[in-house]
């Protein structure tokens, strides 16, 4: 006769290994608990365990990849048939219930009840370690595994290890190259619903974040913590090598190859690298024609294309080559500048004019003066700068002879002689010379002060006269006189200076033929002719000369 006890628990194993037993049978809570107790099918890649090998083989599915179930509306597929039949309610439309605060309809109770937290902002769960809190008790057992260095779940293209299943089903996209969430404005996909979300923004210009200071907004949160840090002065990202800080990572990553000499971005035409992916974009625009990979096409017909302009401008009537030239050019026309600087809030008609804006402010100069190591944020600037070395003066005044190296330099002196200034002041009358000068003027005006100091608080009109004030706390003197070693923080300052060595007076009377080495001691000068006194005093009404004249007389008051 056989052993009963023998026989029953090899039938206990054997419901172990087949899955839960018969409904019909009765099994005290004692035995259930053992069985529950008892894992024995254990996961050969992570380690974890499970009670069944119906379950096991469920779970390999995360390591293997394997979706048996199938969407035969859209063809996608899930490793559960429960994650299937939630996912028919999307093809549905069945939502069945509806949030009391908003009125929005979810397919699942367990979305309604997450999306409860929202309206509440309760946060019931808190990690012992670190004090964080969470609305829900699952994204607290995921934030818990940060501290105890758990990763369960690994990626067997690349070995890369991760806290959870989800977040190595999505890292495995990129090895699959799988694309699920499909925009709906146009055709472009995305491995995650997040970059969807983002990407449609640009559809719908929606705009969900707020600064606080300034009441601009943004579509996406990182870039508003970015703007912010406009306002509070923060720079957190701070240069190796030459201790510079800066507001983005991006910005310092960019700024730090000046250091290295790292060109990351390689043309896969000719081989010729550069610091920046916008510079080979460039590159490849102008050098190497937008074609097909396998055409092959002789400089003939190279020319010959580029020659070709078949997108006019139905505006001002000029061509372009390709379309996307045109699309770009077509924003001066309606004014739309769609790129915004991060860092100061100004707007560009194109991508790669902010990018030239940025070496503003991440002070990158890339292009290199081989006489004399000086640099440049503009190519064309090195190209002006070279003119000095060749002592090349194209540009010659036919009024009094005097020569220029660049033609803009020319057509600014010209008005010396002309004193004409065309451009005048709608809010004072006060008249320029330049345009950029008089656009300067009208923001003492509007009070408008964009450039900020965030060593002292003080502000500016504009960037450039940040930059020469920003010398003040680096002690930079960039200007140095060839007659003796001083140096100087403005160029302005050197010029003023380098008459001591020479002994020019350019500045004459008019009324005496006396003359002067600056024009602000010429201006003084000419109050003996003309009378004129500018400085009054505001306890006696007295008037003076000269400052300093008043200066002196106001400590008379002084008990």
């Amino acid at each position: 006769m056989r052993d009963p006890e023998h026989c029953r628990m090899k039938h206990t194993e054997e419901q172990r290994v087949s899955g839960p037993m018969d409904e019909n049978e009765e099994v005290n809570e004692v035995e259930k608990h053992q069985r529950r107790s008892h894992e024995s099918f254990t996961c050969t890649q992570c380690g974890k365990s499970f009670t069944y090998k119906q379950n096991l083989n469920v779970h390999m599915r995360i390591h293997t990849g394997e979706k048996p179930f199938t969407c035969e509306q859209c063809g996608k597929s899930f490793a559960r048939q429960g994650h299937l039949q939630e996912h028919m309610k999307i093809h549905t439309g069945e939502k069945l219930h509806e949030c009391d605060q908003c009125g929005k309809t979810f397919p699942r109770a367990s979305t309604l009840k997450n999306h409860m937290t929202v309206h509440s902002q309760e946060k019931p769960h808190s990690c012992p370690l670190c004090g964080k809190s969470f609305s829900r008790l699952h994204d607290l057992k995921e934030h818990q595994k940060i501290h105890t260095g758990v990763r369960n779940h690994m990626c067997f293209e690349c070995e890369k290890t991760f806290f959870t299943a989800s977040d190595l089903k999505k890292h495995q996209r990129i090895h699959t190259g799988e694309k699920p969430y499909k925009c709906s404005h146009c055709d472009k996909r995305f491995s995650w619903s997040v970059n969807l979300k983002k990407h449609e923004r640009i559809h719908t210009g929606e705009k969900p974040y707020k600064c606080s200071h300034c009441d601009k907004t943004f579509s996406r949160s990182e870039h508003l913590k970015t703007h912010e840090r406009i306002h509070t002065g923060e720079k957190p990202y701070k240069c190796s090598h030459c201790d510079k800080r800066f507001r983005d990572s991006g910005s310092l990553k960019s700024h730090e190859r000046i250091h290295t000499g790292e060109k990351p971005y390689h043309c896969t035409a000719c081989g010729k690298s550069f610091t920046h992916s916008s510079a080979l974009h460039s590159h490849t625009k102008y050098n190497h024609s937008p074609m097909d990979e396998n055409e092959e096409v002789n400089e003939e017909e190279k020319h010959q294309r580029r020659s070709q302009k078949s997108f006019t401008c139905t505006q001002c009537g000029k061509s372009f080559t390709y379309k996307q030239n045109l699309n770009v050019h077509m924003r001066i026309h309606t004014g739309e500048k769609p790129f915004t600087c991060d860092q100061c809030g100004k707007s560009f008609i194109s991508k790669q004019s902010l990018k030239v804006h940025m070496r503003i402010h991440t002070g990158e100069k890339p292009f290199s003066c081989d006489q004399c190591v000086k640099s440049f944020a503009h190519k064309g600037t090195l190209q002006e700068h070279m003119l000095i070395h060749t002592g090349e003066k194209l540009h010659e005044c036919d009024q009094c002879g005097k020569t220029f190296l660049w033609a803009s330099a020319l057509k600014k002196h010209m008005l010396v002689h002309s004193q004409e200034k065309p451009h005048s002041c709608s809010v004072c009358g006060k008249s320029f010379s330049h345009l950029q000068s008089l656009k300067r003027h009208q923001k003492i005006h509007t009070g408008v002060r964009n450039h900020m100091c965030f060593e002292c608080g003080k502000t500016f009109i504009t960037a450039g006269d940040l930059k020469k004030h920003q010398r003040i706390h680096t002690g930079e003197k960039p200007y140095k006189c060839s007659h003796c070693d001083k140096r100087f923080r403005h160029s302005g300052s050197l010029k003023t200076h380098k008459i001591i060595h020479t002994g020019e007076k350019p500045y004459k009377c008019s009324h005496c033929d006396k003359r002067f080495n600056r024009s602000e001691s010429l201006k003084t000068h000419k109050r003996i002719h003309t009378g004129e006194k500018p400085y009054h005093c505001t306890a006696c009404g007295k008037s003076f000369t000269q400052l300093s004249n008043l200066h002196t007389h106001t400590k008379t008051h002084i008990k």
